[in-house]
């Protein structure tokens, strides 16, 4: 029975393609539609995966890292008075560690806040006590624009978010003065030297914010320990199966595991605006590419009026009409749609080899370079439209071959 089916399933592709090669010009304006269509739908899809992919680990290596430990009710709470949820020790031993061979580094960070002052300017700041040297992997995407990191520099020394900087006119070398409310209740304050600017993907962010070492934030709280330890793993595609694995040893009364994920509200927002705008691409190719197979399958079905006929009077079915002229459509959807992909695959390898020039986005300093990121997922995505179009477009052409009235059939253009 299969090998029947599959017999006339060849056959029929082999007289599609015969009747394809017998209107090349209108064949070739059918692929060139669709192919069009299909590198349209890559490139701009490329584009736009590209933007997810950097954003995504461009907020992953310069804000959250991988996954999060936390106390319970830190999300929540903790920016109020994060003092209240601190962790004495690291939430995972280096046993623990070796039994999670994802995990590349574990890093504690304080989280603080308070009012920074350089001469006669006074501004409110969110800090972050970090530990540099277990910092620097998962701050990767930080970019110091002027100055140095806190690993080439003293104890006592501050990176400022480039925002943060210029509120109070900061450049590297300047003395600034940090003033804090301690863990309890006094006033306390500290000095430290500007170390560099640094700037991220995020402009709210570096309005805002300040890394200290561990130790000075530590002091200027009066306080031990750390809010949250972050986990930085070998590859992204491992975050959903180590938290699982993290919840399952951790106790759960203590601490919770929080992926990046959950913690980046604007890279979720723009995923989501972006995913629409796909979709709506998408629907736009979809419908030229219904649009102008159908005006070609049309028109073919006319031209071979008389040879339908014949085909009739000489016992094909209905349904084998149906068939040859869906046989068609299908033929179209392939070839245009794999060849539209090669062609994707080598305009998006040269667009990215030059780059497109961006200007800032919303929500961000500085501008980027993009490039075309065609994933094997969008390559399919891409093909199942080709096909899933031309094969509804040969629909309605095929449906009006397959009900001709043979005598009619036969008379036409006698």
């Amino acid at each position: 029975m299969w090998r029947n089916a599959l017999q006339r399933l060849k056959q029929d592709i082999t007289l599609a393609a015969r009747n394809l090669l017998r209107h090349r010009r209108r064949s070739l304006f059918a692929l060139g539609t669709v192919g069009g269509g299909v590198v349209a739908f890559l490139l701009a899809g490329g584009f736009i995966q590209w933007i997810f992919i950097d954003m995504r680990e461009s907020t992953i290596h310069s804000q959250l890292g991988h996954i999060q430990l936390v106390r319970p009710g830190f999300l929540s709470g903790g920016q109020s008075d994060p003092y209240r949820y601190l962790i004495d020790e690291a939430p995972i031993d280096s046993t623990q560690a070796t039994e999670t061979p994802a995990i590349k580094t574990l890093a504690p960070r304080l989280t603080f806040g308070g009012l920074l002052s350089k001469g006669d300017a006074t501004v409110s700041f969110i800090g972050e006590g970090i530990a540099p040297d277990l910092e620097a992997p998962i701050s990767r995407a930080i970019t110091v624009l002027r100055g140095k990191d806190l690993t080439e520099s003293p104890e006592n020394s501050v990176l400022l978010g480039e925002g943060l900087a210029a509120s109070i006119g900061a450049e590297p070398g300047d003395t600034v003065v940090l003033l804090g409310t301690t863990a309890g209740g006094g006033v306390n304050a500290v000095e430290c030297q500007v170390a560099g600017i640094f700037a991220t993907i995020t402009k709210a962010y570096d309005d805002v914010v300040l890394r200290a070492p561990i130790g000075i934030a530590r002091s200027l709280m009066r306080v031990s320990g750390s809010t949250s330890w972050v986990v930085l793993l070998d590859d992204t595609a491992h975050t959903d199966a180590t938290v699982q694995q993290l919840r399952a040893s951790l106790d759960q009364k203590a601490f919770d595991v929080v992926p990046w994920s959950d913690l980046a509200d604007f890279y979720n927002k723009t995923v989501e605006l972006f995913t629409r705008q796909v979709g709506v691409v998408r629907l736009l190719i979809a419908l030229i590419v219904v649009l102008s197979i159908s005006n070609t399958l049309t028109m073919s079905v006319l031209e071979r009026t008389s040879e339908i006929g014949t085909a009739m009077a000489i016992g094909v079915k209905r349904q084998g009409i149906l068939q040859q002229f869906i046989s068609e459509g299908l033929l179209i959807g392939v070839v245009g749609g794999v060849g539209g992909i090669a062609v994707g695959l080598l305009l998006g390898q040269i667009i990215s080899s030059i780059g497109i020039p961006m200007p800032p986005p919303p929500g961000m300093a500085h501008g980027f370079t993009g490039q075309i990121a065609i994933t094997p997922a969008l390559a399919f995505d891409a093909l199942v439209l080709a096909i899933t179009t031309t094969l509804l477009a040969s629909v309605f052409p095929a449906w009006k071959a397959s009900r001709m009235i043979i005598v009619d059939a036969l008379r036409h253009q006698r």
